[in-house]
């Protein structure tokens, strides 16, 4: 016959073995930070390169405070929001094209101390940074370009880079630094420090609003949060996927109010007609978007709803 246990041994036993479950320590690794998709014939893999901390109060601009309080509570979220940095990776079958490369070490702490992870992201997608054939730039700002180089390095040996030449010509220019708004200047130098390896080494492919990239990979100008911001749209099997990049910041208050803009943006006024336009022709087509700071994998759809519209992410698929 078994032994019963007096109940007050069994209490004791199972008191034991709550604490030893209890001190296990948390696990600290960051998550695998990638998402993948078929487009067509096309494989687009969402990389994150983490995620940055910013004051969304003192950023937003064109939207009254009362209403931007209403739309961050109504989303549970605290002025200072931890955003999304994104990027994507578009496997053609015949080459590895990268849109945007993460801000890499040029956020520092605490506002990035979770950001700079793409590196990471890329090789838990199964490639290394010697694979990738071309980078796309949406435009130049420390969290798109900040991990194309480190220390003078490149960190994508054999990738040319493109930007739309709007781009390259305002920011790689110091003479355009002194007309700049204060808190833009830097984006002068970390786009030298970023850009100067692949310019010395015959890599930096500027190109003309609304180029052709490669087959199934076009340019769209969509100048205003920078001179040469571009989107880039991807096309294959009768699918459409347009990666955004800084159309959109806070999706918590932009999509309900569109008219919002943000103080990153060179030309606010071009940026909110821009995101005007192009979030009705998004609702009204029916195309995948992609976006660079909505919630990682920042893939879904975007709908109309009232006067503004709202957000439908990718369904979940596992892979």
């Amino acid at each position: 016959m078994f032994a019963i246990k007096p109940l007050a041994a069994l209490l004791a036993s199972l008191t034991l073995s709550h604490a030893a479950l209890a001190a296990a320590p948390f696990d600290q690794a960051p998550a695998p930070g990638i998402y993948r998709m078929m487009l067509g014939q096309f494989q687009v893999t969402a990389l994150s390169d983490g995620t940055v901390t910013i004051p969304l109060d003192k950023l937003l601009t064109d939207i009254e405070p009362a209403t931007l309080a209403a739309s961050l509570q109504e989303a549970h979220l605290q002025p200072m929001a931890e955003t999304s940095i994104n990027a994507f990776l578009i496997n053609t079958g015949k080459q590895l094209v990268l849109v945007d490369t993460g801000a890499g070490d040029l956020f520092g702490l605490p506002m990035g101390e979770h950001a700079g992870r793409l590196q990471r992201s890329l090789r838990n997608a199964g490639y290394a940074p010697g694979q990738i054939d071309a980078v796309l730039l949406t435009h130049i700002h420390a969290d798109h370009s900040g991990g194309l180089s480190h220390d003078g390095v490149r960190l994508f040996p054999n990738a040319k880079v493109y930007v739309d030449s709007h781009d390259s010509d305002f920011w790689l220019n110091q003479a355009n630094r002194a007309g700049a708004a204060e808190g833009q200047r830097h984006g002068f130098d970390e786009a030298q420090a970023m850009l100067a390896p692949y310019v010395a080494a015959g890599k930096l492919t500027p190109f003309k609003s609304g180029a052709e990239i490669l087959p199934g990979i076009r340019a769209v100008a969509a100048p205003g949060h920078t001179p040469g911001h571009s989107y880039y749209a991807v096309e294959s099997g009768g699918q459409k996927l347009l990666l955004l990049g800084d159309m959109i910041h806070a999706g918590a208050v932009q999509f309900a109010h569109p008219g919002t803009t943000i103080g990153f943006d060179v030309d606010a006024k071009a940026a909110k007609a821009r995101r005007a336009s192009e979030m009705a022709d998004a609702a009204k087509n029916g195309y995948w978007v992609g976006a660079a700071h909505l919630s990682f994998p920042g893939i879904g759809h975007i709908a109309k709803d009232g006067t503004g519209y709202r957000w439908l992410p990718a369904n979940y698929g596992a892979w």
